[in-house]
C-alpha cells in the first residue's frame, strides 16, 4: 500500500494546532462561562458576620452575632424541596457561619431561619471520635449553583454535593483505603427532634425519618459499596447518631444518593429513583446549572462592574431558593392536618409573607408564575383547612401577594374561593385556629391596636406591637379592597377603603410620628421616637422607621406631614439623624441616619422623596444601599441584614433594575436609575423589556417609554406583557 505525505503531515499538523492552541481554547472558553449569569453566583454571599461596630451602628455585646444574611452556600434549584448544604452550628440561622472553623455535616433541607437543616450526613474516616466533626478552610471550598465543594481536614476526605428538586447526590473522595464510615446524625437538626430511625434493606440501601413534631421527613438513600455494619447509637428517642461502616476494596469515590419525602420512605425512594437514578454526579451537577442559567438568563444586565453583577446574579438567586417544594414526583404531600393527599398543584411551604410580600413575590410571579399559581393553591388549601390564610409576625400579607399576583396574570386559581378566605382573614376573629388576624377585633371598633400600659419598656418586651399591626392590616385592607372591587363586592370595597385610612388613627400630630395608643385612646408616653422597642408599639423597629410606611396613600401621609416641604425636611432627618449606638436591639442594624436597611420595616422609605418630586434625593440613598450595603465586612460576603427568605436579596434586584413595586398589591411599579446601562427582560411570551440609561447619569429627570415621554413615575404591569422599551432621561 502507498502511503502518501500528506495524510501523514495533515493529522500531525492538526495535532500540533490543537497542542498550541489549548491554552488560547481554554481561554476562550473561560471567557465564554464568565458571560452565563449563573458564573456570577457566589453562594456564600450572606454567610459572614457584620464586625465593625461603627458600620453595624452600635458596639454588639459579648458573643452576639449581628445577623448579616443567615444564608448557605450549599446546593439547590429554584422553590426545591432538597437544599444540600453544610452545617458549621445547630441552632444557628441557617446552620453555616462563614466564621467557623470545623463542618459537622452536611444537611438536606434550609431555609435560613433557624429551623430544618435536616438529616445531617458526614464521612468519617478510619479512627475519628465522637464528638464528629472535621476542620477545613475556605482556600479549599468551592460553591455555584447546585454545587458544593468542601474538603474536611481532619479526615482528609473531599465531599462534593449537587442536587434534583427532592434528592442529592453527595460524593466522598477519601484519601486512604479501609476504615470507611458515614454518619447519619439523626438526633440533630435546627428543630427539635421528637424522634428518628434508620435501617438497611439490602447490602447497600438505607432508609429513616427525622419527626420534628409538626412533620417529618422521610429519606432514602443508596451507596455504590456495599454496607458491612450499622451501629445504632440512641438516647432516649430524640438524642443519638449511627455509624454506617462500608465495604473497602479499593480507593474510589464513595457515592451517596439520597431522596427524601414530607409524605414516606417509598415516595423518598420513588424520588430518587425518578430524579437520579443511574446518572452520575456530574450529570446532576450539570443539568442543575443549566437549570440555574436558563432561569437567570431571564435578566441580563449590561455595563458595570464584575463586583455588581456578582451581587445582582447572587442576589436574584437567592431570591428564588424559598418557598420550598412539598410535593413528590408522584404528586402527593401531606396537607396542614398531617393527610396524604395529592391534587392538581404542586404544594410549597408557606413563604415568609411578612418580609417578602414587599418585593421578592413580586419577582416569584414574574419569572416563576407557575410556582405562584402553585404556592397561592396552597395557600388556599391551608385556608380551606382551618378557616384562614396563614399570616406571618404582624401582617397578613396573604391578601397583597395574592391580589398582586392575580393582577398580573397570574390566575389558574379560584378567585373568588381565594377572596373569600381572605374575608375571613379580615373580618372572623382568631379562635383558636392557624391563621387570622391577631386582635382583629380591637382592631375593628377602634381602627386601631391599642398597647397595654408597660413601664419602662425594654428592647425585648413583648407586646402586641401594635403601631406596626395597624399600618400593616391597613395596607392588607388596601389590598383586599382592590379584590373587592374586581369582583364587583361594592360592600366590603367601601369598608375595607375606609379601613385602608387606618394609618391616620397611629399618626401622632403633635410629634409627627406613628404613635403607640392606648384602649382608651391616650397616646403612650413616655415615649422616645429614637428608642427599637422591638415589640412594643413596633416590631424590630423604631418610630422613625415605621412612620413613611404608608405605600397605598403617600399623597395622603404627606398631607398628615402638612404638605410636601415638611413631609421633605422629615424624610431628610430620617437619613441624617445619628444612630443612638446605646440602642441595640437584635436584627436592627446598618443605618443611614435612623433609616435601618438591616430589617424590613422601612425599606419603602428611600423611594419617599418620589412624592415630593425629587427622585433625585431618593436615588442618592438607593445608590448608597446598592454600592455599600451589600458585599461588605472584611470577606466582602456580609449583607446590611437578615436576609429572611431573600427579601434583603430581592430589595437590591428590584432596585438595582430600577423597577421597585412600591405597593406591591398594584400592579405597577415605580421608575429608578439602574445600577446597569441596560437591563432586559426576556419574557416567557417571547418579548423583551429594556430598561436603558445612555448617559450614565445618577439623577432622573423622566423617561420615554416606548418612544413616548411618560407622565409621572409609575409604568404599569403591561411592560411585562407587551415587552418595550423604558428609556432614561438622566443627568
Amino acid at each position: 500500500m502507498k502511503i502518501t505525505y500528506s495524510k501523514i503531515i495533515i493529522p500531525v499538523l492538526f495535532l500540533l494546532f490543537i497542542s498550541c492552541n489549548e491554552n488560547k481554547t481554554t481561554a476562550l472558553e473561560s471567557k465564554e462561562e464568565l458571560l452565563k449569569p449563573v458564573s456570577y453566583v457566589n453562594p456564600f454571599l450572606g454567610t459572614a458576620p457584620l464586625t465593625d461596630p461603627q458600620f453595624i451602628g452600635y458596639t454588639p455585646p459579648e458573643d452576639w452575632r449581628v445577623w448579616a444574611g443567615l444564608t448557605y452556600p450549599g446546593s439547590s434549584l429554584p422553590n426545591a424541596m432538597v437544599q444540600v448544604s453544610p452545617i458549621t452550628e445547630f441552632g444557628s440561622g441557617a446552620g453555616y457561619e462563614y466564621e467557623d472553623t470545623e463542618i459537622l455535616g452536611f444537611t438536606m433541607t434550609n431555609k435560613g431561619h433557624w429551623n430544618l437543616c435536616n438529616l445531617p450526613i458526614l464521612p468519617l474516616s478510619e479512627g475519628a471520635e465522637y464528638p464528629y466533626k472535621s476542620s477545613f478552610s475556605h482556600q479549599k471550598e468551592k460553591a455555584s449553583p447546585a454545587y458544593y465543594e468542601v474538603f474536611l481536614e481532619d479526615y482528609k476526605i473531599n465531599t462534593r454535593l449537587t442536587s434534583t428538586l427532592r434528592a442529592a447526590i453527595q460524593e466522598y473522595t477519601f484519601n486512604e483505603n479501609g476504615g470507611q464510615r458515614i454518619l447519619f446524625d439523626l438526633g440533630k437538626a435546627n428543630n427539635r427532634i421528637h424522634d428518628w430511625d434508620i435501617s438497611l434493606k439490602g447490602s447497600n440501601t438505607l432508609e429513616g425519618f427525622q419527626n420534628m413534631g409538626r412533620e417529618t421527613i422521610y429519606f432514602s438513600a443508596q451507596l455504590n459499596k456495599r454496607v458491612t455494619g450499622l451501629e445504632i447509637i440512641k438516647k432516649g428517642s430524640q438524642e443519638g447518631y449511627s455509624i454506617v461502616s462500608l465495604e473497602a476494596k479499593k480507593v474510589e469515590p464513595i457515592v451517596l444518593k439520597i431522596g427524601v419525602s414530607f409524605v414516606s420512605i417509598q415516595n423518598a425512594a420513588e424520588n430518587l429513583e425518578k430524579e437520579i437514578g443511574e446518572r452520575s454526579f456530574d450529570q446532576i451537577h450539570g443539568e442543575g446549572e443549566d437549570i440555574w442559567n436558563t432561569f437567570l438568563s431571564q435578566i441580563e444586565v449590561k455595563g458595570s462592574s464584575d463586583k455588581e453583577k456578582e451581587l445582582f446574579y447572587s442576589s436574584l438567586y437567592r431570591s428564588f431558593l424559598w418557598p420550598a417544594l412539598r410535593s413528590d414526583i408522584n404528586g402527593e404531600f401531606t396537607d396542614i392536618k398531617g393527610e396524604t393527599r395529592k391534587e392538581d398543584f404542586k404544594y410549597y411551604t408557606i413563604p415568609s409573607l411578612w418580609d417578602t410580600y414587599r418585593n421578592k413575590l413580586v419577582l416569584l410571579a414574574l419569572l416563576q408564575p407557575e410556582v405562584t399559581n402553585d404556592v397561592i393553591k396552597s395557600l388556599m388549601d391551608i385556608g380551606e383547612l382551618t378557616g384562614y390564610v396563614p399570616t406571618f409576625f404582624h401582617g397578613d400579607h396573604g391578601a397583597s401577594f395574592i391580589a398582586g399576583s392575580y393582577f398580573r396574570g397570574v390566575d389558574n386559581f379560584d378567585i373568588n374561593k381565594a377572596y373569600q378566605l381572605l374575608l375571613n382573614n379580615a373580618y372572623e376573629e382568631n379562635k383558636g385556629h392557624n391563621g387570622g388576624r391577631p386582635y382583629l377585633k380591637s382592631y375593628i371598633e377602634k381602627g386601631y391596636i391599642p398597647e397595654l400600659r408597660i413601664n419602662d419598656p425594654v428592647v425585648e418586651t413583648v407586646g402586641s406591637a401594635g403601631v406596626s399591626k395597624t399600618l400593616e392590616y391597613a395596607y392588607d385592607d388596601y389590598a383586599l379592597s382592590l379584590l373587592a372591587k374586581e369582583l364587583n363586592d361594592s360592600i366590603h370595597f367601601n369598608d375595607l377603603s375606609k379601613r385602608a385610612k387606618n394609618y391616620k388613627n397611629v399618626f401622632d400630630m403633635a410629634t409627627h410620628f406613628m404613635r403607640g395608643r392606648l384602649a382608651n385612646g391616650d397616646w403612650v408616653s413616655p415615649f422616645n421616637p429614637q428608642y427599637p422597642y422591638y415589640e412594643y408599639m413596633y416590631r424590630e423597629a423604631n418610630a422613625w422607621q415605621v412612620s413613611f410606611y404608608v405605600p397605598h396613600d403617600m399623597p395622603g401621609l404627606v398631607g398628615l406631614y402638612g404638605g410636601k416641604d415638611a413631609f421633605e425636611q422629615k424624610l431628610d432627618s430620617l437619613f441624617t439623624l445619628p444612630w443612638n449606638p446605646n440602642h441595640i436591639a437584635r436584627n436592627v442594624s446598618s443605618f443611614i441616619g435612623q433609616y435601618c436597611h438591616g430589617n424590613q420595616p422601612d425599606h419603602e422609605a428611600p423611594f419617599s422623596y418620589y412624592f415630593v418630586d425629587k427622585p433625585e434625593k431618593s436615588q442618592v440613598i438607593i445608590d448608597t444601599i446598592l454600592n455599600d450595603f451589600y458585599g461588605v465586612g472584611k470577606d466582602g460576603l456580609a449583607l446590611s441584614g437578615m436576609d429572611d427568605a431573600g427579601e434583603m436579596s430581592s430589595w437590591y434586584v428590584c432596585a438595582a433594575m430600577g423597577l421597585y413595586p412600591l405597593s406591591p398589591a398594584d400592579s405597577e411599579y415605580l421608575v429608578s436609575v439602574p445600577l446597569f446601562e441596560e437591563v432586559k427582560w426576556n419574557l416567557k411570551n417571547g418579548n423583551t423589556l429594556i430598561i436603558e440609561n445612555p448617559t450614565g447619569g445618577r439623577k432622573l429627570k423622566g423617561f420615554m417609554l416606548n418612544g413616548t415621554k411618560h407622565s409621572g413615575y409609575f409604568v404599569s404591569n403591561d411592560i411585562f406583557n407587551k415587552g418595550g422599551k423604558i428609556l432614561l432621561e438622566t443627568e
